[in-house]
């Protein structure tokens, strides 16, 4: 358990509030209606606050039974706000004689990453650059007024639509990376005026909720390729992932779809799920589970966009439009996101140290102006796992610290060219389907 240390008697008096605990009671309590987590060794009941969490019911339920430490100061740029939240749910301490950490993670690797941490904090990475924001937010609103400056001046031709909806696709990814950008409340130093300016962004921007799209993508960087715990991973019987999944699938024989062949019609795929995915959206925004405020920004999107484009196209020519548009978004947004993912280990539950379990996940893809444009400055994706709340425009910056800290420990730090990360990821499906198949014959 983290370097080992001897066992106090569960539930003994001491600590702050009269208990102390050792890892082994505390790692019982991870169940669905039983729940407690450790942050810099003070244990607390989250079994109740779980429901009302703000970033979502599931990701702090993820580490149940476990240290949160880092995850707790990677998603919480304002702790000692939320220390006062902390408190009430306070029910001890780990025994002086318990290791800090739990399981059998590296509490050197540990030690490192805080310093590596209290490091980019000196270097004051952690502060935006608000002119680049407003910059980033000019170029998305520039390109939305382009678009209907063609059609006003030149007609809805076939060109003309072509090329209009070129451009509202790069509006559209590029208002995706802003979005995320607030979401992960790496732009304000105060955490309300990022979720109030994250809702006009994906809401009126981009017709979504800041609500479905904070508690989905936070269980993403909590636990980054987990079965069972990163929804991006979950792919609904559509693709088989990693090297463990198609091995299990093979000996269950289960055969939804021929897997084998999984890397030969991935762009298909990437059209069906993202179909899915935006019925499931809208059926969370409209129906579920959003807030009327998310409900009325969503709503403000496509307020504006037929009151925009029905006067060329007509109500049926708009929905073809957008379609289109959302068509090709969807092959720019998976591509980017995936090439840093779905070539990394994917696998259950491990326990894995902070760093360690973002490294394995996560990869780089090489610097440039397009690379950085393009992705949203996720080609970094190795420095924003590790350090979520970190301004974009700052992970050039952190990059070489990380690398030297991964290097270190041995750690893999991979960097790739755009093409080449593209490129693993219909050679990691391919891989995965042979997995499947020969389990599927042979075991």
């Amino acid at each position: 358990m983290g370097g080992g240390g001897q066992q106090t008697e569960p539930g003994s008096s001491g600590g702050r509030n009269g208990v102390l605990y050792t890892w082994e009671e505390v790692q019982k309590h991870c169940h669905k209606m039983d729940k407690w987590l450790v942050i810099n060794r003070k244990v607390y009941n989250i079994t109740e606050w779980a429901k009302r969490h703000p970033g979502g019911m599931r990701v702090i339920s993820h580490y149940a039974g476990e240290d949160a430490t880092d995850a707790f100061h990677a998603f919480h740029p304002e702790p000692e706000f939320v220390r006062k939240f902390l408190k009430p749910l306070l029910i001890g301490e780990l025994a002086p004689s318990e290791p800090n950490l739990d399981r059998q993670k590296n509490a050197i690797i540990v030690q490192d990453f805080r310093a590596l941490r209290e490091q980019v904090e000196k270097a004051d990475l952690f502060r935006s650059d608000p002119l680049f924001f407003c910059l980033y937010l000019g170029h998305i609103l520039l390109l939305e007024a382009l678009s209907l400056f063609l059609l006003w001046n030149w007609g809805t031709g076939w060109t003309q639509t072509l090329l209009c909806a070129v451009i509202l696709t790069t509006a559209q990814s590029q208002a995706g990376w802003l979005q995320h950008d607030f979401g992960h409340l790496s732009v304000f130093k105060k955490s309300r005026w990022n979720h109030l300016v994250h809702k006009f962004v994906i809401g009126h921007l981009k017709g979504a909720s800041a609500n479905w799209w904070n508690h989905r993508h936070f269980q993403h960087h909590a636990k980054p390729n987990i079965f069972s715990k990163d929804p991006d991973v979950n792919m609904l019987h559509a693709l088989v992932l990693g090297k463990t999944q198609p091995v299990e699938y093979g000996i269950k024989k289960l055969k939804y779809l021929p897997y084998n062949h999984q890397h030969q019609y991935f762009f298909l795929r990437v059209l069906v799920f993202q179909v899915f995915y935006l019925i499931h959206k809208l059926f969370n925004i409209f129906c579920l589970s959003a807030p009327l405020q998310d409900l009325a920004w969503a709503l403000s999107y496509y307020l504006r966009y037929f009151y925009c484009y029905v006067p060329y196209y007509g109500f049926l020519g708009s929905i073809a439009l957008v379609t289109f548009v959302r068509f090709m978004e969807s092959h720019w947004f998976v591509w980017v996101t995936q090439m840093n993912h779905i070539p990394m280990d994917i696998d259950h539950e491990k326990h894995q140290d902070w760093l360690t379990m973002q490294l394995v996940a996560t990869c780089n893809i090489e610097q440039s102006f397009f690379n950085d444009w393009f992705s949203g400055h996720l080609n970094f994706q190795i420095e924003h796992h590790l350090f979520p709340t970190m301004p974009r425009h700052n992970y050039w910056r952190a990059a070489p610290m990380v690398r030297a800290v991964c290097e270190k420990h041995g750690i893999p730090y991979q960097v790739k060219s755009l093409w080449r990360g593209f490129a693993d990821i219909v050679s990691s499906l391919k891989e995965s389907g042979d997995l499947w198949l020969d389990a599927y014959l042979h075991k």
